[in-house]
């Protein structure tokens, strides 16, 4: 489904600040694959996101998604069926728009209409019926602006508009940090719900152990811009956290406390 070959980033090439984000990662992402990624601060965690969707050209190698090689394709059309939230709820959504508005540019983003916010009563019909699926009551808030939202509200929105066309891949990129724990459980049940409703091959970064554990059927380790760890099915399943710890421990031959902005326990 998506393949990474060789995948290289290094940014500042050739200057003495030249820093190699990835190295040489391979990756083989299955169908309907729900993939958490794990790791300390520079791991690469965000680039190889940001790599597989298009922020930036690679230094070397290859992106296959769905058999199209989209290596050399700009960002602006890979989001035509890459999804993606981010950890920022401001991210994602336009907040002098509605929320009615905001929905229907992204049910519209894969077309050429010049009015991407143009509604009709089909399209407001299709818009209030997915809004009531994550249970929120803002299928009757529709004229809202969105810069009036919780940022629990808004996150929630924007995973909605990720997904309401449903994206080849979605990219979650750590987004439950900047909300409260309470909040950050509730989208997280919500991402849950939908990824597995629609059956959507997604990565997500997480900082906190837990989830990357709870959540997924596979899960994967960085550091330093390399793949260290990958563990699936029901050997996943079966982890814990001290597990986690042991491997981490192992893998980078140093004390995983050393770090404290590595991961949490949460």
């Amino acid at each position: 489904m998506l393949k990474l070959i060789n995948v290289t980033k290094t940014f500042n090439v050739n200057t003495f600040n030249a820093t190699k984000a990835l190295k040489n990662v391979d990756l083989e992402v299955k169908n309907n694959d729900f993939i958490t990624i794990i790791g300390g601060n520079g791991a690469g965690k965000s680039t190889l996101l940001n790599s597989i969707a298009g922020v930036f050209d690679l230094t070397c190698g290859d992106i296959i998604l769905s058999d199209k090689n989209i290596t050399d394709m700009p960002e602006y059309k890979r989001a035509n069926f890459i999804g993606r939230v981010f950890q920022d709820p401001l991210m994602g959504t336009s907040p002098e728009m509605t929320i009615e508005e905001n929905l229907s540019m992204a049910l519209n983003k894969d077309t050429n209409l010049s009015l991407k916010w143009a509604v009709n009563k089909k399209k407001r019909g299709r818009i209030k019926e997915h809004l009531s699926e994550i249970n929120l009551g803002l299928e009757n808030r529709l004229d809202t602006k969105v810069k009036f939202l919780s940022g629990g509200q808004r996150q929630a929105l924007t995973l909605l508009m990720a997904t309401i066309i449903e994206p080849e891949i979605l990219l979650l990129d750590e987004h439950t940090a900047a909300l409260d724990p309470a909040t950050a459980i509730k989208i997280n049940e919500l991402t849950q719900k939908i990824i597995s409703n629609h059956k959507i091959t997604t990565l997500m970064i997480t900082h906190n152990m837990k989830d990357a554990l709870n959540f997924g059927n596979r899960l994967l380790m960085m550091n330093h811009g390399k793949l260290i760890f990958d563990v699936q099915g029901q050997t996943k399943e079966n982890m814990t956290i001290n597990h986690l710890l042991e491997i981490f421990q192992k893998k980078h031959k140093q004390g995983f406390y050393n770090d404290r902005a590595i991961l949490s326990l949460a």
